[in-house]
Order: structure tokens, then C-alpha cells, then sequence
């Protein structure tokens, strides 16, 4: 057996019991970040916040011009990005087009079950320890861009924007370990590393297949073909966010596996957990404009209900959700968004999902940025 970070401890000894192989791969992990592009930010340290972020644009932008006069490091990085000899963008075709018809489905499940479920993890300290709680609408648009733009025709190809935010996101973790490392504040010892490759490999896996399952509960409804390429997506998505392919799903199987034994092996979930998953459930009235407190306090105690539904009672409990019964939540939404399906035609259908995304999704006037955090807490960071 491995020596764990000692807060993996108990539940690595456990895990380690029912699938040893797999919860030491998960171990191992927990101590890496992104081996290619964590020792590239170190090597340039130095660099002014807005050099770097002018840099890093003309990386993703393909600006060769701007990118000749960023540092050799930066530079290399660049140009050694290459494509996994597994890519098929073929393979992405059904699922975007099953991802589309069933936007509500998806946009509940994401916010609901995956967001909140992927903060019952360690993860959740990196995110208290800069205190991006106080920011979590605009996360929350963040995150609903990324998966509105992964998601889109031809969008994980170099040019696509899909591409650019995943990358983008890459280079926000790999800044956070950076900043997270040089405050002091954090006990590598009972958590490993910061925003580790564990904690990312199984985020993509919650993103993937937990996604699938929660969306499933809600009414969708996809082929197998359709649920292998949603996860195609998504594994190409993480890919290019900087998960090593050793902690990487390879298929719905195997992130189940890694889904499975990570929360074995994974801590309980404490305040810092609790803390974002309720100021996740308390974002959406705003990032769904809804600006009446009759109806925000509607839309909350339905999120509530739902959340509660699908990742269950003891993992709700810890969150110190509101106590609520929800025998028929589930069914209730099903029935009612199968009526609003049938009701309308499949392309009226397709295009109010798209319009239901772009809204609630974030786009700075400026395009994508590629601006970074400047400093480990957020209320003293510049704008990013």
C-alpha cells in the first residue's frame, strides 16, 4: 500500500481492500497536478501578470507573432500540444446533437447533481482557500459556457472555442496550484496537491458519466451510441484541460470505476464542501435573471428538491441541505418536461434549449479571456 495524504487515509485503506489497483492509481494522484504545464508556470514566475496573460492569448489564438516573444517555456509548451492518437471527431456527432434536444435535462442535471456532487471532494478546499465562493455566479455562467461551447459543432477543433476554454481552464488550474503553493497556507500533507490530477480525473468523470445518469433521472432519454459519444466529448474536453491520461477514463466503464473507488477514497465532506454547494443552489435565480424574491425563493427551494433527489439523502445532509421531502420530485419534472416536448416540435425545441444556454451562459465583451488571478484570494485579485 501507498502512504496516502493523511486525509485520504481511512478511506484509501478502505478502497484499497475492494480495488487495490485502482485506489492506489487514484493515491498516486492525489500529488500530481499537471506534470507538462505546472513546471512551465514555475519556470516563468517572473513573468508580469499581464505579459502572461497576453502570452497565453496568443498561444490559444494561434497569434505566432505575440507567441514568438513570450518566454521559450511558453513557447514549447505551444507547439508540443499535439492531438491523442485516440481522437475521432466523428465520434462527437451524436452526442452533440442528443446534447442539444435535451438541454433542460442536461442544464438541470449539471447544476444540480454534477456541480454539487463534484464539491463533496477535496477539490472544495482550493476553491475556499482563494474564496471564489463569494463569485459563484459568475462561475456558475463559466462553467455553463464550457459546456454550452464543448458541446457545440466542430467546437474541440484548434480553432474552436470549445477548445480555447478548455485549455483556458488548464492554465486557471495550473495558476491557482502556483498561487495556492506560494501563500504557505496549504497542508500538503493531509491534502496532497491543490487542484490535484485526482481531484480533475474525477471531476470528468462526474462531468461525463454522472451527467448521463443525473440527466437520465430527470427524462432524457439516449442511445447507448449517443451516451458513448457524450462521453467522447467530455474525455477530450478533460484531455485538453491538462488531466494526465493515467487518471483519464478511457470509456463509460472506466470512469465509473474511477467515479466508484475516488469517493472511496476520498474524505467526508466538510464545511468548505457544504459552503459550495449551497452557494451553487443559491446562484441559479441570478444566473437565471430572475429578479423577483417570490420567485427566487420558488426556484431555490425546487433546486433544493431536485439536488436532494438526485445525489441523495446522506451527501444532501452533509451539505446541510434544508430538510424536504422528495418521494415524486423527479417524476413530477419528467412528466411536465415530456408534456413541453411533445408540445413542441423538435427543432422549436432544439432552438429554445440553444437560446436557454447562450443566456445563462458568461460572454465578456471582449471575447474569451485569458486573463489569470493574480493573487491566491479572489477579493484581491484583479479582475479575471
Amino acid at each position: 500500500m501507498l502512504k496516502p495524504p493523511t486525509a485520504y487515509l481511512a478511506g484509501y485503506t478502505e478502497a484499497h481492500r475492494a480495488a487495490p489497483a485502482a485506489a492506489d492509481n487514484y493515491i498516486r494522484h492525489t500529488v500530481i497536478g499537471d506534470p507538462v504545464l505546472d513546471p512551465v508556470l514555475e519556470e516563468i514566475a517572473s513573468v508580469p501578470p499581464s505579459d502572461l496573460h497576453r502570452f497565453i492569448k496568443a498561444g490559444i489564438e494561434e497569434n505566432e507573432e505575440k507567441l514568438n516573444l513570450a518566454p521559450e517555456p511558453l513557447r514549447n509548451f505551444f507547439r508540443d500540444l499535439e492531438e491523442p492518437a485516440w481522437l475521432d471527431y466523428e465520434a462527437f456527432r451524436p452526442g452533440i446533437k442528443v446534447f442539444y434536444e435535451n438541454v433542460d435535462f442536461m442544464l438541470a442535471a449539471f447544476v444540480a447533481g454534477v456541480l454539487v456532487e463534484g464539491f463533496s471532494t477535496t477539490i472544495a478546499k482550493s476553491f475556499a482557500m482563494t474564496g471564489r465562493v463569494a463569485s459563484t455566479s459568475r462561475r456558475l455562467r463559466q462553467n455553463n459556457r464550457q459546456l454550452m461551447e464543448i458541446f457545440f459543432p466542430n467546437a474541440l477543433e484548434r480553432e474552436g472555442d470549445g477548445w480555447k476554454l478548455s485549455v483556458r481552464v488548464r492554465f486557471v488550474h495550473a495558476r491557482i496550484r502556483q498561487l495556492i503553493a506560494a501563500s504557505g497556507d496549504w497542508d500538503f500533507e493531509a491534502y496532497g496537491t491543490p487542484v490535484s490530477a485526482a481531484n480533475l480525473g474525477l471531476a470528468i468523470s462526474v462531468f461525463s458519466r454522472r451527467l448521463l445518469d443525473f440527466a437520465s433521472l430527470l427524462g432524457a432519454r439516449l442511445t447507448q451510441v449517443e451516451k458513448e459519444s457524450v462521453m467522447a466529448v467530455w474525455r477530450y474536453s478533460g484531455y485538453l484541460m491538462g488531466i494526465p491520461e493515467s487518471i483519464l477514463y478511457t470509456d463509460s466503464a472506466a470512469a465509473r470505476e474511477i467515479h466508484k473507488v475516488a469517493f472511496m477514497c476520498e474524505p467526508p465532506p466538510d464545511q468548505d464542501s457544504a459552503d459550495m454547494a449551497n452557494a451553487l443552489i443559491a446562484a441559479i435565480p441570478g444566473v437565471a435573471n430572475i429578479s423577483d424574491p417570490g420567485e427566487q425563493q420558488k426556484t431555490i427551494a425546487l433546486a433544493y428538491r431536485i439536488s436532494r433527489a438526485l445525489i441523495g439523502n446522506s451527501l444532501a445532509d452533509s451539505f446541510n441541505y434544508p430538510k424536504t421531502q422528495v418521494f415524486g420530485t423527479l417524476l413530477s419534472y419528467r412528466i411536465k418536461q415530456r408534456i413541453m416536448h411533445w408540445v413542441e416540435r423538435k427543432m422549436i425545441t432544439r432552438s429554445k434549449n440553444f437560446m436557454q444556454l447562450l443566456n445563462i451562459s458568461i460572454y465578456d465583451e471582449e471575447g474569451v479571456s485569458y486573463k489569470m488571478p493574480d493573487h491566491v484570494r479572489h477579493s484581491f485579485s484583479s479582475y479575471w
